[in-house]
Formats: C-alpha cells, structure tokens, sequence
C-alpha cells in the first residue's frame, strides 16, 4: 500500500483471516485490483456513509468496489468471473 492509511482500513490481523477466502490471482488477463484495497473501500464506504462516487481516488475506482461487494453479496468469490 503506497497511501496514507485511513482510519476504516483494515489491519494486518483482520486481512491475514479473509484473505484466504479470495481466490488466487489469475495467470492470464488483465490483473485483478488488489483485493486488500477492495475491502478497504468496502470499509470506507460503510464507515463515512458516503455514496460510492465519493470513494477517495487513491483506493481502487468505485465501480470496482461496488462490483465486489455486489459479488460478494451473491455468494461469488471478489473478482471471479460469474
């Protein structure tokens, strides 16, 4: 992470036990955002109560963080293809 850290971000402790609940990365294809920021947008989100469009431009793009948790709503792993 090359940001200043906000104070809805998740620890070191918190991501060591979801992160493996995220698939592996692809080999092929355009590179997946990394799934640490998704969540930390998610968070950021649900902590200012802020709409998706006022997601600081330093986390991943809100269509992104939306489609994500969107995702996740459904069941599907973050970042899998339906």
């Amino acid at each position: 992470m090359n940001r200043k850290p906000y104070d809805s971000d998740i620890t070191d402790e918190q991501w060591d036990i979801i992160e493996p609940m995220f698939p592996p990365p692809k080999r092929r294809g355009r590179p997946r955002a990394d799934q640490r920021e998704i969540v930390n947008g998610i968070m950021y989100v649900a902590r200012a109560g802020c709409a998706w469009r006022m997601l600081p431009h330093d986390l991943p793009p809100w269509p992104t963080v939306h489609k994500a948790l969107q995702e996740m709503r459904k069941g599907r792993n973050a970042g899998a293809n339906p």
